[in-house]
């Protein structure tokens, strides 16, 4: 049994609640990273943008939306999130699968130009250290001068810090006065798709592929900021912040 639009409609709707839960003003930080892209790539004919971890898609294809005279590549390493994207967006994202971060990951891309813009949306936390180190280096390879990383993700504080520790405190509380009660988390949610006859096939590829939710690798936002600069990223800084999430953009 094959994967049909309306199913993978219905599951990418589920998706999209239950990452409500855990991401503060989540349609407004994509807004934010797609003001980033837009604001590069205003000048370019046919800009090139790269979602890393993109899951289903969610991000990608609001770029796709809001930039229509670009070309959207989205990158993942589970191939039920993949099948979901390419089932529900169509030909809107090409969508990869690729472990971002590891030895060769690039490879797979296919990219013929560089890029105008990576970006990711609570993704790149769960890469180990070293795999975001080789992934920013990686990237600064891909991404044209004066190009972008946008990255929209929560950022631990830093040890010791109290005023980033009451900041996140902060953060906290207002997630959860936002999340409303009874919404689908995410074990919940793999738990269900997992029994869907229609995403048999995906979920075999991924436990074959042994893809499983990482931790949170526990670095703080400066940890970033200063392994972009050591990759080739001129300037780094946080154009949206509140708690420990924010939008960090790196200019090449």
């Amino acid at each position: 049994m094959g994967l049909s639009t309306a199913t993978a409609a219905l599951w990418v709707r589920r998706w999209e609640r239950q990452q409500q839960r855990y991401a503060i003003d989540r349609e407004e930080r994509f807004t934010v990273v797609a003001d980033a892209v837009e604001k590069v790539t205003a000048r370019q004919r046919r800009s090139l943008v790269l979602d890393l971890g993109c899951g289903p898609g969610s991000l990608a294809a609001r770029l796709a939306r809001r930039l229509p005279g670009a070309d959207v590549v989205a990158v993942d390493k589970d191939p039920v999130l993949l099948a979901l994207g390419r089932a529900h967006h169509g030909d809107a994202v090409r969508f990869v699968e690729a472990p971002v971060g590891a030895a060769g990951w690039t490879g797979a891309l296919g990219l013929d130009r560089p890029l105008d813009a990576a970006v990711s949306s609570t993704a790149l936390h769960c890469l180990a250290p070293d795999a975001l180190r080789r992934a920013y280096e990686d990237l600064a390879g891909l991404v044209r001068p004066g190009g972008v990383l946008v990255n929209s993700d929560r950022f631990r504080s830093p040890r010791g810090d109290r005023a980033a520790e009451v900041a996140a405190q902060v953060g906290l509380r207002r997630a959860e006065r936002q999340r409303p009660p009874g919404r689908e988390d995410w074990a919940a949610w793999w738990a269900a798709a997992a029994a869907d006859p229609e995403l048999a096939g995906p979920f075999t590829a991924r436990r074959a592929r042994h893809t499983a939710h990482s931790v949170h690798n526990g670095l703080p936002l400066s940890h970033h900021v200063r392994l972009l600069r050591r990759a080739g990223f001129r300037h780094a800084a946080p154009v949206w912040q509140f708690g420990e999430d924010a939008v960090l953009v790196a200019v090449r």
